[in-house]
């Protein structure tokens, strides 16, 4: 069920990024923020009901990682500006 929330509100963002006058390199790096974010919330409610301490550790390790390589390469793509639009990403 959290999934399809998740994946229902990833559709309204996407539809909200659409209706920006935002240069496709941005919506692209929203998105990827946006990817990222979904997926460290999953992994966070995995580690809300791990058995383990651990496990849960483990998991919010992941769900902190995956945040921060979402902004990284959400920057990544939003500094790597090609004006004439024909980037090699």
């Amino acid at each position: 069920m959290k999934i399809t929330t998740t994946l229902a509100v990833a559709a309204g963002l996407a539809a909200l990024a659409a209706c920006n006058n935002e240069t496709p390199q941005e919506q692209a790096a929203d998105n990827i923020e946006a990817n990222a974010e979904m997926t460290a919330d999953n992994l966070e409610e995995m580690a809300d009901n791990a058995s383990t301490e651990g496990t849960e550790d483990s998991l919010e390790n992941q769900a902190d990682a995956t945040r921060e390589a979402g902004e990284e390469n959400a920057d990544a793509t939003r500094s790597s500006t090609d004006l004439d639009g024909n980037s090699a990403n």
